[in-house]
């Protein structure tokens, strides 16, 4: 309630002037922050999910992770220098720490499906129509990785920075991986 002095009304001048809409400057900073993380999450989830599949993880498990590095990366937002270089990162320790710790975590029924995560019977024709998922899954486990990587755009440079190696042993598996996965392709060409 605000005290006005004897004769100013609220329609004067020096009342009208501070307007009741405008919110106050951190409720914009907040809302900055959320429209700024809502862009990198539509701009970057579907992708990170990619990335976990192509490293090797299921769709569910991909999902799973995908969403909980999203929930860190929000959680974080203000202290993120590169949103996307530090999602995949945290994504991919996430998913070595999941398969290292080889707990199975049993379900009774599937979920439901969500944008990420579509119904199974679609995950399974979507896995046929990219039969390049079990090709990658035979690789060896770093080259899966660094390939996996590249596959989301990053350079052996940037890779190296996120993995912590030196950028000639991100390259040198890159190449392994391509040359193995060109090798496959081709044998499978020819029909061996």
């Amino acid at each position: 309630m605000t005290v006005h002095e004897p004769g100013e009304s609220p329609e004067h001048p020096a009342v009208a002037s501070a307007s009741w809409d405008e919110p106050e400057p951190r409720y914009d900073l907040r809302r900055a922050k959320d429209e700024a993380f809502s862009a990198f999450y539509r701009a970057t989830v579907r992708t990170l999910v990619g990335f976990l599949v192509n490293q090797g993880a299921g769709v569910h498990v991909a999902a799973d992770i995908a969403q909980d590095t999203m929930l860190s990366a929000y959680k974080r937002w203000d202290t993120i220098d590169q949103p996307r270089a530090w999602a995949h990162t945290v994504a991919s320790r996430a998913l070595l720490r999941r398969i290292a710790s080889c707990e199975e975590q049993p379900v009774e029924q599937v979920p439901d499906t969500t944008s990420l995560l579509a119904d199974s019977n679609a995950i399974t024709a979507w896995e046929a129509r990219h039969d390049l998922l079990p090709l990658l899954r035979s690789l060896p486990p770093r080259q899966r990785q660094v390939l996996a990587w590249a596959l989301s755009g990053f350079t052996p440079g940037d890779i190296a920075e996120q993995l912590g190696v030196r950028d000639d042993a991100v390259r040198a598996s890159l190449y392994k991986a391509r040359r193995a996965v060109a090798k496959a392709i081709k044998d499978r060409e020819d029909g061996q």
